[in-house]
């Protein structure tokens, strides 16, 4: 009994190497793209050990929880680390980092998500890329939520360590990942005594023994599988095209957006500023006597397939996460959502006005 899941040829060298083209392409990037067989967590910290140590001083940017942990592992590496925290409402500016680097000269590499899914900002990083670019500092971006949802260009950004997923906005698998390496950001890794080596974590082991033996021997057996959806969720990306793929999701947050101001009921987007707002995922705050947690369980009660989330953490009280991201970043998944928050706050005598939020969203689709 055969399987089309199971009974597959083995994944070629050059077929992988194909597909690191690829991801180069849709980010539109010179520098080396290296594949990597895991979730993204496992190039955003391999990125940061093979970088990072005891001489490193880092400006770490936390406008969400991805933020936090960058800022525990640079520690972990020895690095002395400077945190710019900003309201998870608002996004940090290119103003706040050059302040930083008046204030701390001696800075020479910074961490910054581009959009934080779990919070719902996106920060300004082509401004932010100027003012790292000219103070010389290496640039580490955590794209995973951002690419596919809106541009994602390291080249033209300076930006030295790019990480990315497939799970958001490109609609793909989760089990592979990928990050473009400049040749600065090489460089550092070589002469970081503390780089991680003969590890899954360690970039060099794909620099040396992949890239620059012109990628004719994989490391390992690759994650077949997820190779296979990576390439067909980019081939998708491609035939549609990245602007109209860009233009669903941008579509889709300014419809939430002002689907929930209409809809009443005490809810408001949780990041005030529309420029400030990511694309891949809306964040709606709860008025006090409304837990959102709850109103969570119940929209889902009532549409068990709307792509609803409660906050993570301390947030889980206040904040509604709407997902609409790869597949569902769709004018339907929008109704659906904005119908069952409605229909869950009018169970608790909340008065919401149901057709004038999909009026308004229908309205602010673009």
């Amino acid at each position: 009994m055969t399987h089309p899941l199971l009974d597959l040829a083995p994944l070629s060298a050059a077929r992988f190497a194909e597909i690191e083209d690829r991801v180069a392409r849709l980010l539109d990037t010179r520098q080396d793209v290296v594949i990597m067989q895991g979730e993204a967590l496992l190039p955003l910290e391999g990125a940061i050990r093979g970088t990072a140590g005891p001489g490193t001083t880092a400006l770490n940017v936390i406008t969400g929880p991805y933020g936090q942990t960058f800022g525990n592992w640079l520690r972990d590496c020895g690095a002395t680390v400077i945190d710019l925290a900003v309201p998870f409402h608002t996004a940090v500016t290119a103003e706040q980092i050059a302040e930083a680097f008046e204030e701390h000269p001696e800075i020479d590499f910074v961490s910054l998500v581009h959009a934080e899914a779990a919070t719902g900002n996106t920060n300004p990083v082509a401004e932010i890329g100027e003012v790292v670019r000219r103070r010389g500092a290496l640039f580490y971006l955590d794209a995973v939520a951002s690419v596919g949802a809106e541009p994602v260009l390291p080249d033209a950004w300076g930006v030295d360590l790019c990480v990315i997923g497939a799970q958001k906005a490109m609609g793909g698998p989760a089990g592979v990942s990928a990050v473009s390496v400049s040749s600065r950001a090489w460089e550092r890794m070589a002469a970081n005594p503390g780089a991680p080596r003969r590890s899954y974590l360690s970039l060099l082991d794909w620099k040396e023994r992949w890239i620059d033996g012109g990628r004719r021997v994989l490391l390992h057996a690759p994650a077949q599988l997820e190779m296979l959806a990576l390439e067909a969720c980019v081939e998708r990306i491609e035939a549609d095209g990245l602007e109209t793929v860009m233009g669903r999701h941008r579509g889709a947050a300014a419809a939430v957006r002002a689907g929930v101001r209409a809809l009443g009921g005490g809810l408001e987007p949780y990041v005030y500023a529309d420029g400030a707002a990511a694309p891949v995922a809306t964040t709606v705050r709860t008025p006090g006597d409304v837990n959102a947690a709850e109103l969570v369980t119940r929209a889902l009660e009532l549409d068990p397939t709307a792509p609803l989330a409660a906050g993570g953490g301390a947030l889980a009280k206040e904040m509604i996460r709407v997902n609409h991201y790869g597949p569902d970043a769709t004018r339907e998944v929008v109704r659906r959502c904005l119908t069952a928050l409605g229909a869950g706050l009018a169970e608790k005598g909340a008065v919401v006005d149901g057709e004038g939020a999909l009026r308004a969203a229908e309205e602010a689709w673009r």
